[in-house]
């Protein structure tokens, strides 16, 4: 399924779906390290299990509703899927419609508020890598809403589709919900073009530290 394939194509950003900034050797590499996200997603799940059995618990203890929250997201070359998180929010929490988290959101619950701090409630991202919807590493999801908006009004943004979408990725350490969607694509941009080992490894010792200092958590 694509995203309103046709606006997409006709939109200002016409590389979309083309490939242009993938040379050869980031398609042999991410095609290497799509086998190394399953293990990772596989292992990961099987230790990571009794935490997100804890939290789930700890949701449904304070707020009804479901402990997991499912929403639709644009991964690689404008397919749609529903990504996997732990629940954050009030269930009412877009009852006007779709919006962006903000900074102290009142929509947040206390349990929430610890989960996006650490980061923990991105957990259960991992069976949708193990769905090959997404990688360890790449940019962040938007939504279908987000997608269509931001690709009419900035010339480009749909190259960000160019590769799986990432639990972490470069725009997300260096400013994460803190920065614009421009600032976002042009972060982005630079991991696209410059994927590597050596720059994955970098991206994954960021995102340990910013789990443990909780910096750009909304």
């Amino acid at each position: 399924m694509l995203l309103n394939a046709k606006e997409l194509k006709n939109s200002p950003a016409e590389d979309f779906s083309t490939g242009k900034l993938l040379s050869p050797s980031i398609r042999y590499y991410l095609t290497c390290r799509t086998i190394c996200d399953f293990f990772v997603a596989l292992i990961g799940i099987l230790i990571l299990s009794p935490l997100i059995m804890l939290f789930c618990i700890a949701i449904k203890l304070e707020s009804k509703g479901p402990a997991f929250y499912r929403q639709e997201r644009v991964g690689i070359n404008g397919k749609v899927f529903y990504i996997l998180k732990l629940r954050s929010m009030r269930v009412d929490a877009e009852k006007k419609g779709a919006q962006w988290a903000q900074k102290n959101d009142p929509r947040v619950t206390r349990i929430g508020k610890f989960i996006r701090k650490t980061r923990i409630d991105e957990i259960p991202q991992l069976f949708n890598i193990l769905k090959g919807d997404m990688s360890l590493i790449g940019p962040r999801p938007e939504r279908p809403i987000f997608t269509e908006k931001f690709n009419k009004e900035i010339s480009g943004f749909s190259n960000r589709v160019l590769v799986k979408p990432g639990v972490t990725g470069w725009a997300q350490i260096n400013g994460g919900y803190d920065i614009t969607p421009k600032e976002k694509l042009k972060l982005d941009i630079y991991y696209i073009e410059r994927i590597s080992i050596k720059l994955d490894i970098k991206i994954i010792y960021k995102t340990i530290k910013v789990v443990f200092t909780g910096d750009g958590a909304r």
